[in-house]
């Protein structure tokens, strides 16, 4: 927690969070040793677990309370949905890869957390159950896409890693504020790095 700290997370709600899930229970056994290291680790699919630092501070950019509605795009190995539940929040979380689908449906239920947990395309969001307080996207995308900025309520919040991570560059984490129907502000909070965003096939 030192660490994360000096990493200028403020929030002790989600510093004791973050001390709370086991993150080992998320890793292969090769890594076990090296879970509360402030270090991204392979997980399947071709897919990382983000760094306690990062979960942190996507946790705390998204500004959500106990009982607010979020979605996350990314579920992965279920980290930081796991983060997000035991803040109390009421969370949606979609994964593109099954295999990852499947092992987070069976962990997070295994250690008691209740996400409702769907496999399918995270660029389209969830349209059935909007609005959101938040939304959350753990993989870096080209922009922000529409269709989850429309499914955010009026004071929402969109914290997402936007750039090209293909050519070695590094993404900005941004976060977009819903403040009308059709105004949103941008804020950077500098650079990130995270798995390219799967884009949707249809975007239309």
């Amino acid at each position: 927690m030192k660490e994360l700290r000096s990493q200028k997370i403020c929030s002790e709600k989600i510093l004791a969070a973050i001390a709370k899930v086991p993150r080992h229970f998320f890793l292969d056994s090769t890594f076990e040793q090296f879970a509360y290291t402030n270090k991204a680790f392979p997980i399947p699919a071709g897919q990382t677990i983000s760094q306690p630092q990062t979960v942190a501070q996507q946790s705390e950019l998204l500004n959500c309370s106990p009982g607010d509605k979020v979605l996350e795009i990314g579920t992965g190995s279920g980290y930081q949905c796991a983060v997000l539940c035991e803040l109390g929040m009421k969370v949606y979380s979609i994964e593109r890869q099954k295999e990852l689908h499947n092992m987070a449906v069976s962990l997070l239920a295994e250690m008691g957390y209740e996400p409702t947990l769907y496999y399918g395309d995270g660029y389209k969001g969830k349209e059935v159950f909007a609005p959101y307080k938040g939304i959350i996207v753990t993989c870096g995308a080209p922009e922000a896409p529409s269709s989850l900025l429309g499914q955010l309520t009026i004071g929402g919040r969109l914290v997402i890693p936007v750039g090209d991570s293909g050519d070695g560059k590094k993404q900005r984490m941004l976060t977009y504020d819903r403040i009308s129907e059709t105004e949103f502000t941008k804020q950077d909070h500098g650079s990130a790095a995270f798995v390219p965003m799967l884009v949707s096939k249809s975007r239309g």
